[in-house]
């Protein structure tokens, strides 16, 4: 199951992310994406390893960002792949099928081919400029999406992302789009989960997306 709320990790440190994992799950996060960069290999390592005893915890789902065999090696729940790293489908074949697998995507032609790849969800943005990712793809916005989607005839949960807010969500999720990655809003304020939690479920907006939900 692909959650409609996806947290992904912030922190000047890898303790940082630690402490922000603690807090969102605590807060009700139910799937958390460990974004690290910039670390060498047993850092990362050492800090997935304890990223996953946190979300174990609190059997909040883990996924690795760009790091599939450290997914792996951690018992991690997935990973996201960037538009750089490793094929989808050579990442299946390591990882094998109960692993959850997403790809980040910017336009129309990103989708098809990651759909043609079998991933389980696509991560589409930015939905505006975001801090977060030195080299931003163009900015997708509301429209943005509704041309890809409209496109698009898919039932692969399309998810959102790039700095996108709380007063964001339910125009994003009424231009059809499945659910939203933030990463500064929940870091800014944890206690804006349940209410993201309460936008993504509203019939107001579920009615929007029920087709993408009936697999």
């Amino acid at each position: 199951m692909i959650s409609k709320l996806q947290y992904i990790t912030q922190g000047e440190t890898p303790q940082d992310h630690l402490d922000n994992i603690q807090k969102a799950c605590a807060s009700g996060v139910e799937w958390v994406q460990l974004r690290l960069k910039k670390v060498d290999p047993k850092t990362l390592l050492e800090t997935a390893k304890k990223a996953r005893e946190i979300t174990s915890h609190f059997q909040t789902r883990l996924i690795i960002n760009d790091h599939y065999k450290v997914a792996k090696e951690v018992n991690a729940d997935g990973v996201h792949l960037g538009t750089s790293d490793a094929c989808p489908l050579k990442v299946r074949e390591y990882l094998g099928k109960f692993y959850s697998i997403g790809g980040t995507a910017n336009t129309l032609e990103d989708c098809k081919k990651l759909i043609e790849k079998k991933v389980d969800y696509i991560g589409l943005g930015p939905f505006r400029f975001t801090e977060t990712k030195k080299h931003l793809s163009p900015v997708l916005g509301i429209e943005g999406y509704k041309k890809i989607l409209t496109a698009l005839h898919t039932e692969t949960p399309i998810i959102a992302i790039g700095g996108i807010t709380l007063d964001d969500v339910a125009a994003i999720v009424h231009s059809g789009i499945y659910g939203v990655a933030t990463s500064g809003a929940i870091t800014n304020d944890f206690t804006s989960i349940p209410v993201f939690h309460k936008i993504l479920s509203a019939p107001s907006t579920q009615e929007q997306v029920y087709k993408m939900n009936d697999k």
